[in-house]
């Protein structure tokens, strides 16, 4: 069983297709990592959300129960 590819030159050239391959392989990728990044920050920001929420509500009860006992 053989490589495909002699040296790394010829693995970067494809045959002569490199820009076809090479761009193909970048319009899979980057897309994929834009996803990855955009998740992650969605992510991040729905717990700071909950996080904000559940102090609020904690805060809201504090008051009614501040209240209940003047």
């Amino acid at each position: 069983m053989s490589s495909a590819f002699l040296n790394w030159t010829d693995f970067f050239a494809m045959g002569g297709y490199a820009f076809y391959v090479w761009l193909a392989v970048a319009l899979t990728f980057i897309p994929l990592l834009v996803l990855v990044v955009h998740t992650r920050l969605q992510h991040r920001t729905i717990l700071n959300s909950v996080t904000r929420q559940q102090a609020r509500e904690k805060r809201i009860q504090a008051a009614r129960q501040a209240e209940g006992t003047e």
